[in-house]
Parts: structure tokens; sequence; C-alpha cells
């Protein structure tokens, strides 16, 4: 990029802020965002904070036909003595641009686009909630912008961060959620685009979402895409089982989103002396294990939930309880440092949580 002088235009109104004991997940967002151009043979530009508003495209602009699109999620805490914290925020950005490398996206600066996000927040600290339980979300995306109507990487894009103040993604909160294992549809396939975060990933997996909710689940769980049996992830999370003593989590195989908490729960059990394998698991061997009472615990991680226990399966018709349906302890155990770790309530013995200097000032 060749300014990186962020230019800031200041909202000259403001929104009301929601109670925090009404705030659904992803529904408000706050005053300001970031945008930054790219133009081929010029490259990423005009970096800018700007009020929070509609963006102008074209109706021929490739994004809305041939959906080159990427995004990213990740949160900002503020700490009881009013620091703002990120965590892992150098993560999300290198997943930003495995993304772009598969989507055939321009490459960002990792670094600077730090810089933005900490400068956004800065401005938008008074959006960050306090309560439990609570955060602020951060939504980067990159979508193609050209008016052209061919099937070509783009040659122009807009890379934006925006913000949105957000509760539990689940209405259950930290309650052990019911998962249906899906059977028909398929998400991704191995040297497909399931390793990137882009929106076809979720726009095919609506359906089958569509079906689990109208039978009463709040997730669908993916198997393989070639023979339907080995478990991959839930439509928002990667998935844990731990069965007899030991935590296990499908390896990483090319169809799977590599999660930052996901990577970050296996540093933790292993920082724990905890047993945790990632290898292929078939659902058949998960259905075992549960009829035979091995089947200890089951929880998925990302970076909405954080960590959400699993209470029940639904497969082949035919529902199999974990726990009694209670949370377990190694997941609530988990749940409780990682979020102290992401509040500044918990010591960080990983130097994950990133420090944004600002001023004083919250919602709360």
């Amino acid at each position: 990029m060749r300014d990186n002088q962020i230019e800031i235009t200041f909202s000259t109104t403001r929104k009301q802020k929601p109670s925090v004991d009404q705030l659904e997940f992803g529904k408000v967002f706050t005053d300001h965002m970031f945008v930054m151009n790219y133009t081929e043979g010029k490259g990423w530009h005009d970096p800018r904070i700007t009020p929070y508003q509609p963006i102008s495209l074209e109706p021929s602009a490739m994004i809305f036909h041939y959906g080159q699109s990427v995004f990213e999620g990740l949160k900002a805490y503020l700490t009881n003595d009013e620091q703002i914290l990120l965590f892992r925020p150098d993560k999300n950005f290198e997943r930003l641009n495995r993304s772009n490398e598969r989507l055939c996206i321009p490459h960002i600066e990792e670094e600077f686009a730090l810089v933005a996000l900490k400068q956004l927040l800065t401005i938008e600290r008074e959006w960050i909630p306090t309560k439990e339980g609570t955060s602020l979300y951060i939504r980067p995306f990159i979508i193609s912008t050209d008016p052209y109507l061919g099937v070509a990487p783009a040659k122009h894009y807009q890379f934006m961060i925006i913000l949105s103040p957000v509760g539990s993604y689940y209405k259950e909160g930290i309650n052990p959620v019911k998962i249906a294992v899906e059977q028909q549809y398929v998400r991704a396939v191995v040297g497909g685009t399931g390793t990137a975060k882009t929106g076809g990933n979720y726009a095919s997996s609506l359906k089958a979402q569509e079906v689990a909710d109208k039978l009463g689940f709040s997730q669908v769980l993916w198997l393989d895409g070639k023979e339907n049996k080995y478990i991959e992830e839930v439509g928002s999370m990667n998935i844990f089982f731990k069965i007899n003593g030991e935590v296990i989590t499908p390896a990483l195989n090319g169809s799977i989103l590599e999660g930052v908490t996901r990577g970050s729960i296996i540093e933790l059990l292993k920082h724990w002396n905890v047993p945790v394998v990632e290898r292929k698991i078939s659902i058949d061997e998960i259905y075992q294990a549960a009829k035979s009472g091995l089947l200890e615990e089951a929880f998925g991680t990302g970076t909405a939930a954080v960590i959400s226990p699993i209470g029940e399966f639904f497969w082949q018709n035919e529902k199999f309880v974990i726990q009694d349906g209670e949370t377990g302890e190694v997941t609530q155990e988990l749940y409780d440092t990682l979020t102290g770790i992401q509040n500044g309530t918990k010591p960080d013995p990983f130097g994950w949580s990133v420090k944004v200097e600002s001023e004083v000032g919250s919602f709360s």
C-alpha cells in the first residue's frame, strides 16, 4: 500500500446504544467503520474511517454475481481497568490472507490492518459492552467491486471493518445446544473452499440449517462430502469430543476451517496436560461411544460462541444425549479460562491478549 495515513471523518449524529440486557448477535452496528480500496496496478489505497453507512455499488458489481468475498470474525473486550483487549488478532488477519489466496483476492498488509482496527476501536470504545457474556464483535471483510459480468478475478476490491456490540450467539447462552447431524446436503469437499472463510460456504449451509431449525436444533453437524461418514465441523464452530478421558477433534483435512478458538483450545488442553488428539472421527464412532457411556462431553468452539457445550445429537432419526444434557466439567473450565483470558480477568500465560491504547469511557 502506497499511503498508510488513515483519514478520519467523524459522524455528526450518534446512534442510541442498546441496553446490554437486550443485546442480540449482529443486529446493531456502531457509528463508524473502516474502508480501504484496491485497484490493480496501484494496490491498496485510501484507508479511511467514516461514519457507518450504506455502500454504493453498481448492479453489475462482481460480488453480486460470482461471490468473490472473504471475511473474518473477532472480538474486543473492555477490562475492569478500562483497557481494550483483542484476542489473537494476528491469527485472524493471517487467516484472512489465506482466504484471500484461495479466492484470488490481493493480500492485505496484516500489520496495517491491525493498526487500522485499533484506531477504529479507539474511536468506538464507548460501544464496548462490559456485562459478562458480552463483547464488541469485529467483522473485517473484502468484496470484489468491478462492474463486469465475466468469470475472472476482479481488479477492484473494498476492504471494510464494521463493529457490533453482541451478547450470546446462541439463545441458549452457555447452556448445552442440540445439534442435528446432516445426511443429505454437503457443505465443502477437499480441494474446495472449506478452508477459506468465504460467503459461499455459508450460503451452501442455509438449507440444512433451515431444516434443522424446524426440528428444534440449534446447528448442523457436517460430515465429509465424499463418504458422508467422517465428522468435519458444525455450521459456525469447530467441534470437540471427550471420550474416555481423551479430547478428540477432527484433523484439518483441507475442507475444515482452521479456527482461531480451535487452536487456542488445543494449546490450552496441552498446557493442562489433558490428552488431546486431532484425527479422523466417524459419526458412528461417536454414536457407539455415546451408547457405551464413553462419550463424556462434546462442545463447539468459535469466535461467535467462544465455547458452546453440546447436550444432544440427532442422527438417523435417533437422539443421543451427552452428560444428561448438562455442561461437562472440562467444557466449563475451558469456557471460564478462555473468556477470562479474553476479558482480562484471568492470567494470560500464552501472550494471546493484545492491548489497544485508548481513552477511558464505555457503556455498560
